[in-house]
């Protein structure tokens, strides 16, 4: 199965690290590029610093919210640098990266990046498959959003990533994922199971099983329908 790589910069501040990051996935041969709710001033100033990469920008899809972004996507990686965070996903060294990935259902996959100030949110980061994290010095923890993109796409073009063989398996978006996750939570509230949760808790809860295995289209359709029919017998 094919692998595509799009490239998710979420609240970018600078229109020059927006350039210069499509400048780096014109270096290692990535032309998709996604950017969910950029700063002011336009992002699109940033072609000063796309140097040859102008197309990119150009094409470049602009999102309001970063499951938008994500929603037909099969795989997706946060990259963060670990830094106060407590996190349940699989967290994932650059290094070892295209090695893991490899091991991993193929499609579209994103490579999520978060803004120069702050990075990703953990809500961000919960809709992830995995954590990416690029090791560094302990007294530097993070590094400037242009150069973690290309350090990343740099070791997928060094680990030479192969494609997938031809797989049975189609594995559902996120998208679809998403449609199953909100069924079994209105299941959940509709059963009054798990209140001393959040909506957005329990969400996180059940999109975390979905994620410790790739399901297929099918299986996920199978879930959804059990789930309405199911929350269709309860009591309102």
């Amino acid at each position: 199965m094919k692998r595509d790589f799009t490239v998710v910069l979420v609240r970018p501040r600078d229109p020059n690290n927006i350039g210069a990051a499509a400048r780096a996935m014109a270096n290692f041969g990535l032309s998709d590029l996604r950017v969910v709710e950029p700063y002011e001033p336009s992002w699109q100033t940033a072609v000063v610093s796309a140097v040859c990469a102008e197309d990119i920008l150009k094409n470049a899809k602009l999102f309001h919210t970063l499951p938008d972004a994500l929603s037909d996507c099969k795989l997706t990686i946060a990259t963060t640098a670990l830094k106060n965070r407590r996190l349940n996903e699989t967290i994932v060294l650059l290094p070892d990266f295209p090695a893991w990935l490899n091991k991993q259902p193929g499609g579209k996959t994103a490579l999520v990046f978060g803004n120069e100030k702050t990075g990703l949110s953990n809500e961000d980061i919960e809709l992830c498959s995995a954590a990416l994290h690029i090791p560094t010095r302990a007294k530097q923890p993070s590094i400037n959003l242009a150069q973690a993109v290309i350090l990343t796409c740099y070791e997928l073009a060094r680990g030479q990533v192969p494609p997938r063989g031809k797989s049975a398996l189609k594995v559902a978006t996120f998208e679809q994922t998403e449609l199953v996750v909100n069924e079994l939570d209105k299941l959940m509230q509709a059963a009054d199971f798990r209140q001393d949760y959040t909506a957005a808790q329990r969400k996180t809860l059940i999109r975390k099983f979905f994620q410790r295995g790739a399901l297929s289209k099918d299986d996920l359709f199978f879930l959804k329908k059990f789930a309405t029919k199911l929350g269709g017998k309860l009591p309102r």
